[in-house]
């Protein structure tokens, strides 16, 4: 391969040592880019990752930051412009739950296993609806049905900044399904068996911050 004085431009791809540009969110540009609103391709693209991942931290300098992985298919909704929201199933820990009650700060971050290399992040403010709340209802339609057991809450994030990068070092991995191993545990549980464990497990985060509390 011959030397290349400046590096491919976002979104390209190279071939032997040529580069070409390629479609996608951040195509045709060497740094990322800001955007107004989710809206178009953009949309389009988050709605197509089967994982995504969530980052909040708790105030002040001596807490733990938290990054968490989300899948299942179906559970991330655009909502609007600059509104997302994803369905939070029971899981042993409850540390965004927590760091949304202590501050509000999120970043979701989105980047692509396949074809153009783009990392979409939505940095915002969540806000944290269990089934009690009344705005609980609605924002469950606005997500394909769904098996509810087991859902303790939805996250509803109002996005303050919407950003795209290049993913040039991500891995190019095949995705090959959904795990049902949260389903199948959640099944094996009573309403009132995940209430407990919920009890035990989620209510307060690693550094003793409030979290769950059925």
């Amino acid at each position: 391969m011959g030397r290349l004085d400046a590096a491919p431009r976002c979104g390209a791809q190279m071939l032997g040592n040529r580069i070409t540009p390629a479609a996608g969110p951040c195509h045709d540009r060497r740094v990322g880019k800001l955007h107004e609103s989710i809206e178009g391709r953009l949309r389009d693209f988050l709605l197509q990752q089967h994982v995504f991942f969530v980052a909040t931290a708790p105030s002040g300098v001596d807490g733990h930051v938290n990054v968490s992985p989300k899948g299942m298919t179906g559970t991330f909704a655009v909502l609007g412009p600059r509104r997302v929201a994803y369905l939070d199933y029971t899981g042993s820990g409850a540390e965004t739950i927590a760091h949304l009650r202590d501050n509000g700060r999120i970043t979701l971050m989105f980047c692509a296993f396949g074809g153009p290399p783009t990392i979409v992040r939505l940095h915002g403010r969540g806000q944290v609806v269990v089934p009690a709340d009344p705005r609980f209802g609605p924002l469950r339609d606005a997500f394909p049905p769904h098996n509810p057991h087991g859902l303790r809450a939805i996250i509803e994030v109002e996005v303050t900044r919407i950003s795209d990068s290049c993913g040039f070092a991500v891995p190019l991995m095949a995705y090959q399904g959904d795990r049902d191993l949260l389903d199948q545990w959640a099944a094996r549980k009573s309403q009132a068996d995940l209430v407990a464990y919920r009890a035990e497990r989620n209510a307060s985060s690693i550094d003793g911050l409030p979290a769950l509390a059925d």
